[in-house]
């Protein structure tokens, strides 16, 4: 296969979807009075799970939930582009702050399941009482002190556990595409060789464009699905190449 030592991350919100799962539950479920009230209170991580809380305490349900993400936007340009990175011989891997439950059903509602090696994210869990609950992929213990991440998810953390985890033989290549500030921590664990595809205009786009020279990685920026998977696919034949 020829993409077998290339390492593909995305980020989830805003990156592969074309919107936010959480805030998109929120809105669509009508909980978005109720979620600015708490807003200023609750850490976000938290406040995801009080937000599923009051779904349970409105009686609605978990499968009310899935029908609802089912619908949120993804490019089919992005999802072509996943299929054939896979295809390739592309390790697939997401690494988000939204959560499990959101990103599987959403991914196999594409049938784009089976493309992704690993999800890593806040897990969740449904209760015996039917409500689903979100809970921190970091734990206070575990955590980092990264000043440039959120305290339940570092993901240059992340990136380094990954690059740890495989053998020298590999020599493996990443290329990560994501959004937002979370995104920034990881991209400065990127070396030389790997690639980062920051969206255009989003806050981690707008970082590297401030400070470029913390960057090691090489950066092609993207607007669309239909750029995503060009830049996408010529990055793999490069690398192939080399």
């Amino acid at each position: 296969m020829l993409g077998t030592n290339v390492v593909i991350v995305f980020d989830f919100d805003r990156t592969l979807i074309d919107d936010d799962s959480d805030r998109w539950v929120v809105h669509n479920m009508g909980l978005t009075h109720f979620f600015n009230n708490l807003r200023p209170i609750l850490p976000w991580n938290a406040l995801m799970d009080r937000m599923m809380e009051e779904l349970h305490s409105q009686g609605k349900t978990v499968e009310q939930i899935a029908e609802c993400l089912k619908h949120v936007p993804l490019h089919p340009r992005t999802i072509s582009a996943i299929e054939s990175a896979h295809d390739l011989g592309c390790d697939l891997k997401i690494v988000s702050d939204a959560n499990q439950f959101y990103i599987e059903t959403i991914l196999k509602h594409h049938r784009l399941d089976r493309c992704f090696s690993e999800i890593i994210t806040n897990p969740t869990m449904v209760d015996g009482d039917g409500r689903l609950r979100i809970f921190p992929y970091h734990d206070m213990a575990s955590f980092c002190g990264c000043n440039l991440c959120p305290p339940n998810l570092c993901k240059g953390l992340v990136i380094e556990k990954i690059r740890a985890s495989r053998s020298e033989k590999e020599k493996s290549r990443f290329i990560y595409l994501g959004d937002g500030r979370g995104d920034y921590c990881p991209t400065l664990k990127l070396d030389r060789r790997d690639y980062v595809m920051p969206r255009k205009g989003f806050p981690l786009w707008d970082r590297l464009l401030s400070n470029p020279n913390l960057l090691k990685a090489e950066c092609h920026e993207w607007s669309n699905g239909e750029e995503l998977e060009s830049i996408l696919i010529q990055l793999i034949e490069k690398i192939c190449k080399e």
